[in-house]
């Protein structure tokens, strides 16, 4: 070791120590990272996870702010200009310049409709002369609201449940487990048929739907976990000196199922996703004309082999947001799961 003075080092860095006429210069090593520091730090290594973050935060921040974004209002008809294709300004390539084909010809159709050139539909527009961009800007706001608001209720009614059932334990459990599987048996589209008897089609049935049995999974994961942790030294410890089930609960249980209870959450909102799009695509979600994913995949699969763009278009918006918040879900197991450490 080099000659170093010791005057000149912070006692607050150092500690050293003498041995015969040898000086010993220990120097300590650096604070260990909290539990997520390390998980971020292991989610920044997941280049799929953290691309697919950003690029939902981008999703997000158009969905929300479709009233300010939006160029037209999403049900606005008219009919002159229907089924116009998208034209980008600046696009050359046919099908994107407001060219497509007719009878095997690639023709300019916002010349042959009489558009002003300062018009211009990014997206295109649909039968009825509605903007495309706009329903799905508008159509991905309705969607990711009610993702959102299944995630809510995976994390209020769930983990209270599976909390409560596996805390109780003896007979409480048993009832409130024969109750989840009696839920369980009884498919999600019956639900929402019979919510439509009481209320009309639209988001606050799909939201009902879901808050009679998108939970359910999210109660049997916390259900299972908490049975295992209350059985541990700490937990029972902790017990012994009088620490009441509530505080048990939310000091030692909670802060060590959270990171399942987010990754559940995670992939809960493509669930909820797709469910929408589904019930919209049939008819029993959202109502016409108000856009979300499902309507204008309803719309645009009619005019499919004509205009595919009417199609395309919520198709790709939908795998990409599912994708994305599957890969970002996956990122974030790896991430708190300290078995994936490696």
């Amino acid at each position: 070791m080099n000659n170093i003075n010791i005057e000149q080092i912070p006692w607050e860095l150092f500690q050293y120590k003498v041995t015969g006429q040898k000086t010993v210069i220990q120097e300590e090593l650096p604070p260990s990272p909290t539990f997520l520091q390390d998980a971020w730090g292991r989610l920044c290594k997941n280049k799929g996870a953290l691309a697919s973050m950003f690029l939902l935060a981008i999703i997000i921040v158009l969905a929300f702010l479709a009233p300010l974004l939006a160029p037209y209002n999403p049900n606005t008809q008219n009919i002159p200009h229907a089924n116009l294709p998208p034209r980008i300004p600046g696009i050359s390539i046919d099908g994107f310049n407001g060219r497509a084909q007719l009878q095997g010809k690639w023709i300019d159709k916002y010349v042959l409709e009489n558009v002003p050139k300062d018009i211009n539909y990014i997206f295109g527009t649909d039968e009825f002369g509605r903007d495309l961009l706009s329903r799905a800007l508008y159509g991905t706001r309705i969607s990711l609201t009610i993702a959102f608001i299944a995630a809510i209720l995976d994390l209020t009614i769930g983990v209270f449940y599976g909390l409560f059932s596996a805390l109780k334990g003896g007979r409480v459990d048993n009832f409130m487990q024969r109750i989840l599987e009696i839920l369980t048996g009884i498919p999600n589209l019956v639900l929402v048929v019979l919510m439509l008897l009481i209320f009309k089609p639209g988001i606050l049935s799909i939201i009902f739907a879901l808050t009679i049995s998108s939970w359910i999974p999210m109660a049997r994961i916390v259900r299972g976990q908490t049975l295992r942790i209350k059985n541990l030294e700490y937990v029972q410890a902790a017990k012994a000196l009088g620490s009441s089930q509530v505080h048990n609960a939310i000091s030692h249980i909670l802060p060590n199922i959270a990171g399942i209870v987010v990754v559940r959450a995670m992939f809960s909102i493509p669930s909820a996703i797709f469910f929408e799009t589904f019930l919209s695509f049939i008819g029993v979600g959202m109502k016409i004309p108000n856009a979300s994913l499902g309507t204008l995949l309803n719309g645009g699969y009619k005019m499919f082999r004509i205009h595919p763009y009417q199609m395309w278009i919520p198709s790709v918006i939908l795998c990409i947001i599912m994708l994305a918040f599957n890969l970002l879900a996956d990122g974030l197991r790896d991430a708190l799961d300290p078995k994936m450490k490696e």
